[in-house]
């Protein structure tokens, strides 16, 4: 195992210990004040979404999400 092979894998366990974390934090969708209102409250509420917490957490979701998919298919193409 090369070089570049152990600075992939060692990338690949940071990127997917931080999905998992991310994924763990979120809340559910019944959460909040919008699932006592069943939704109502969304869409008035939901125009600051990005910028709480859980906006945050998606974003950093997709991001991982989308860092894992590139490095695991580097990895095994170089595998």
């Amino acid at each position: 195992m090369g070089v570049l092979e152990i600075i992939l894998v060692v990338i690949l366990v940071i990127v997917e210990l931080i999905l998992i974390a991310a994924v763990l934090l979120q809340s559910g969708k019944s959460a909040g004040l919008s699932g006592s209102i069943a939704g109502g409250a969304e869409t008035f509420f939901g125009k600051n979404k990005a910028k709480t917490l859980d906006g945050k957490l998606q974003k950093a979701t997709k991001i991982a999400a989308g860092a894992f998919i590139v490095v695991t298919v580097v990895l095994t193409m170089l595998l």
